[in-house]
């Protein structure tokens, strides 16, 4: 089962770690088609677009998939209690990691932040 969004799926351990060595600035939204989750890969979709961030991927991942524990398992996720888990990834390493809905505000302060304008 893949989420219902244009965003590139991940949807094994193998293939977040080609995206995050592939790539120096990468942000995936891991969740489910919920109220707190689409929000957020609607955001990504309008952002990846948008042609502001080419240097960044987007892409998800389903929250309930086995290999979606890459993620889940994070110690930067320790504690988090709301889906979506968000993860930015800067140089193969994680730089910052969300919990919850965000809004577009709250992303774009992210990615200014860690990747650049």
């Amino acid at each position: 089962m893949t989420l219902q969004t244009n965003l590139q799926h991940l949807t094994s351990e193998a293939d977040v770690k080609k995206l995050i060595e592939e790539n120096e600035n990468v942000m995936i939204c891991c969740g489910r088609m919920g109220p707190m989750c689409v929000p957020v890969y609607d955001i990504m979709e309008d952002l990846e677009k948008s042609g502001k961030y080419d240097n960044v991927k987007f892409a998800d991942m389903l929250f309930d998939h086995p290999e979606a524990a890459i993620i889940r398992n994070a110690p930067e996720c320790r504690g988090f209690m709301g889906l979506p888990f968000t993860m930015y990834y800067k140089n193969g390493k994680i730089v910052k990691a969300t919990s919850s809905i965000q809004n577009l505000d709250q992303i774009i302060d992210i990615l200014d932040s860690e990747f650049g304008k």
